[in-house]
């Protein structure tokens, strides 16, 4: 299974709205499939279709607690129920590399979706997994997280997520870990 290339925002990719899968069929499992193994190769918790340019309503998830996987793919997922109760979670995004900010979200949500074989599934998400899904959907709705803060805040950001890009762009240290 190939790792799938992350866009890097902002990128137009990100204001499109993904469409629904309307059948689930080899092709689509192969994207679940090469999604899940580009989250694990970036050391991720997880992606949306959007994240690797490809404009169809999947993620993946796995919050790999205690170092142990239990990947959760979802087709044409969307929140059917969301708690009035908030909690704010710091988040970052493999899209956005180097900045994170604090997002406020609900802190319970019910979900549907489909999974690879296309059976339907409600799950009942709170905590950490919840902000996950919901930060995820977002993508998938044309939106980022930082589509959350003020302008200013996310203009600061990005100005600094490109200082940082540029910086490890320049390097010249041979044991450099960094791709260029």
């Amino acid at each position: 299974m190939p790792v799938l290339d992350l866009v890097i925002g902002p990128d137009p990719v990100f204001r499109q709205k993904a469409l629904p899968v309307k059948v689930i069929d080899d092709e689509i499992r192969e994207l679940c499939d090469n999604m899940l193994e580009t989250l694990y190769a970036e050391r991720g918790i997880g992606i949306g279709a959007n994240m690797v340019g490809i404009l169809k309503r999947v993620i993946v998830v796995d919050l790999q607690e205690e170092g142990v996987r239990k990947p959760l793919i979802c087709i044409n997922p969307k929140i059917i129920k969301a708690s009035k109760e908030m909690e704010a979670r710091e988040e970052a995004s493999l899209c956005f590399p180097g900045i994170r900010a604090e997002i406020k979200r609900p802190n319970t949500i019910t979900l549907s979706y489909q999974d690879q074989s296309g059976e339907k599934h409600t799950l009942e998400a709170s905590d950490w997994l919840a902000t996950v899904i919901q930060h995820e959907i977002e993508y998938l709705d044309g939106r980022t997280f930082l589509d959350n803060l003020s302008k200013m805040k996310r203009d600061r950001l990005l100005k600094k997520m490109h200082k940082q890009l540029k910086h490890n762009h320049d390097c010249d240290d041979p044991h450099c870990s960094h791709e260029h």
